[in-house]
């Protein structure tokens, strides 16, 4: 007998405050080690606990987490676009996957269900700011038809680094 595993994009909960903390910590550890410093890293992993997990789910920034068989895989958090400089009015803000869930075409469908909220929330274009070093990342969202028309820069205990803004239409 085979058992079916489920694949559900939803809006997170409160309960899934911890999974999430959990999801946040391995992707940001795995995305992250050797880019940022690790003073700065290991702080952004301490200040997102799941104390601040259940105040953003219950905030106004959309959260979707990726649920793979009853565990959370990733997540993605949305809403307006913060950059002025750029006419797009959708933002996906974070779209991260636990390391042993990446490559298989999970972080394509939670892009899309992302996506497809922010058109329904009535925004028009959708923009995506990574850290250049993060090549994983500017593939993917090259990947997924983005144009990179901006580039800035963020400070992470000293060390500046620059991002990069993709689009979409």
């Amino acid at each position: 007998m085979s058992k079916t595993l489920t694949i559900d994009i939803r809006h997170a909960e409160p309960q899934d405050a911890e999974a999430i903390a959990e999801a946040h910590r391995a992707a940001w550890s795995h995305a992250y080690t050797g880019i940022l410093p690790h003073k700065a890293l290991r702080q952004m992993l301490e200040r997102r606990n799941v104390a601040w997990w259940r105040r953003a789910i219950r905030g106004s920034t959309s959260i979707l987490v990726l649920d793979v068989g009853g565990t959370i895989a990733g997540y993605a958090t949305l809403g307006l676009n913060r950059a002025r400089s750029l006419p797009q009015e959708g933002e996906i803000y974070e779209l991260y996957l636990r390391p042993e869930f990446q490559g298989v075409g999970l972080g394509k469908r939670l892009f899309n269900e992302a996506r497809q909220l922010l058109t329904s929330l009535g925004c028009k274009g959708m923009a995506i700011w990574c850290l250049e070093e993060n090549h994983q990342s500017v593939d993917f969202y090259r990947f997924q038809g983005g144009r990179d028309v901006a580039e800035g820069h963020e400070t992470f205990d000293g060390k500046t680094l620059k991002k990069i803004a993709f689009i979409w239409a």
